[in-house]
């Protein structure tokens, strides 16, 4: 096995077992293996197998593989579904209002759910911008929305 198949292999597995808040606790879990590595090589391994950051009760911000968010970590980490506040619409594009530092967290389960009614989103720190598909209605990605996040408001305003 290659070392870089073997370092993003050990990667996976301690993000999976472990609560790893920043790359410097990861670069010393991989040290513990005997794999060497730096910063920019594990910004770069993060790209390729998908880890992103979110908000964790105890440890702030934790490193999650991104096809791992789902139901389970929705309902089971930090109260990410009650960190979704509102909805807004405004013809094929939705405005999701969120609690501080949750929307890169919140739009990675959006994006993971691949819905055929949202061609993608983007995140800040509190929003998110939802572009719809044009054939798509204001009611189906409601009913999505609300599906994933109970406590989802929706406003006119």
């Amino acid at each position: 096995m290659g070392n870089k198949t073997e370092r993003l292999n050990l990667i996976k597995r301690i993000v999976c077992e472990e609560l790893i808040g920043s790359q410097e606790d990861l670069i010393k879990r991989l040290a513990d293996h005997g794999i060497q590595a730096t910063q920019s090589t594990l910004s770069r391994d993060f790209k390729e197998i998908n880890i992103s950051k979110m908000p964790h009760p105890d440890r702030g911000y934790i490193y999650v593989l991104s096809e791992k968010i789902g139901a389970e970590i929705v309902t089971n980490t930090a109260n990410i579904a009650d960190a979704v506040l509102s909805i807004k619409f405004s013809h094929n594009i939705a405005v999701i209002a969120t609690k501080s530092g949750y929307a890169s967290a919140i739009s990675v389960i959006i994006d993971g759910r691949k819905s055929k009614d949202i061609l993608g989103t983007i995140a800040g720190d509190n929003n998110i911008l939802l572009i719809l598909h044009e054939e798509s209605t204001h009611e189906a990605v409601l009913a999505q929305m609300c599906a994933m996040f109970p406590a989802l408001r929706y406003t006119t305003e």
